[in-house]
């Protein structure tokens, strides 16, 4: 069995690097001071509901995050999901409902509203990536093309769209790509890796950390991936026989990828193909045909526009002050 990097779920790793953001968020718009519009225009006693609702079609992911926001500006406001993250929703569906003071709802709105914004248009552009693979074998997978200190929460919300999550940093997976090659060129050392030698030479750096380090680098070594990119049919007929867990594709065409597979599945059908590179809606379907297993789309999280999605007082109950 191929072994899978680390998939993101909701849990309180996350929610503490959500917390991170959302204080950054805090001091962007009150900056230690007050919501001065709101303060000028509504009583300090006044209190409302109100409701987020989807303004167009599309899948929801970072409801978790804003009721954590909404905490954060106001432990006193009341945060209620009407539809679990991961939901396909319509225009004007109600997502979420939310009561308190009119002032505190009012200075979390854009906050709240740029949370579930952001992460919904990344579950849905992941779901139509994964729609449009649908009839085949391949999987896909995110990249490290994320907004600075938002890539856990970005990856959350590839997975509400249910695509996966590739590797979560540099720490937790072992990638040799052709800079990793090429180094030795531009270093003028004696002699470069190729591919083949790269992954060998990152095996024996496990298996020597394995020894050198006791127990807990056993494990973490007997479960770290180790993936290498290749492009040319070449290099791929070259690498296979290292034994490596995955050999990325890089910028083949769709010919190139099915002859790749075709090879593997000759020669080491145990490996996992990836392939990357020159990605989108309109050329994933030809990609996943070829056979292989897996492909890496940086678009994802790079290129997701925000679902448009509105806070609205609620018609039943609308904002009370007393007099």
């Amino acid at each position: 069995m191929t072994k899978e990097f680390s998939q993101i779920e909701w849990d309180a790793s996350l929610a503490a690097d959500c917390l991170q953001i959302v204080r950054l968020a805090i001091l962007e718009d009150l900056d230690r001071g007050y919501d001065w519009t709101t303060v000028a225009l509504t009583p300090s006693d006044g209190m409302g509901q109100a409701q987020v609702v989807a303004r167009e079609t599309g899948v929801i992911a970072g409801l978790k995050a804003a009721e954590l926001a909404a905490a954060e500006f106001d432990p006193a406001l009341h945060w209620s999901d009407l539809c679990p993250d991961g939901t396909l929703v319509s225009p004007g569906q109600r997502v979420a409902a939310l009561s308190g003071k009119v002032r505190s709802l009012l200075a979390a709105e854009r906050t709240i509203l740029n949370l579930i914004g952001r992460l919904s248009g990344i579950a849905t552009l992941a779901r139509k990536y994964v729609e449009a693979v649908a009839e085949t074998q391949a999987r896909i997978y995110d990249t490290r093309k994320t907004t600075p200190g938002w890539r856990r929460m970005e990856k959350y919300a590839v997975r509400q769209g249910g695509a996966n999550n590739h590797r979560l940093g540099l720490y937790d997976a072992i990638l040799i790509k052709d800079n990793h090659l090429a180094f030795g060129a531009v270093a003028n050392a004696r002699q470069r890796f190729t591919p083949a030698e790269a992954v060998s030479a990152a095996r024996r750096f496990l298996a020597e950390g394995l020894a050198a380090s006791g127990r807990e680098m056993a494990s973490s070594a007997l479960t770290m991936i180790v993936e290498v990119e290749v492009d040319t049919i070449d290099q791929l007929r070259a690498v296979l026989p290292a034994g490596p867990d995955i050999v990325m594709l890089d910028n083949m065409s769709p010919r190139e990828l099915a002859q790749a597979v075709a090879i593997r599945n000759q020669t080491a059908p145990q490996i996992e193909l990836e392939a990357s590179g020159g990605v989108n809606l309109e050329t994933v379907g030809a990609i996943a045909r070829t056979g292989v297993d897996r492909i890496s789309v940086g678009a994802l999280t790079h290129s997701a526009r925000s679902l448009d999605v509105g806070l609205d007082w609620s018609v039943e109950s609308p904002p009370k002050f007393d007099s």
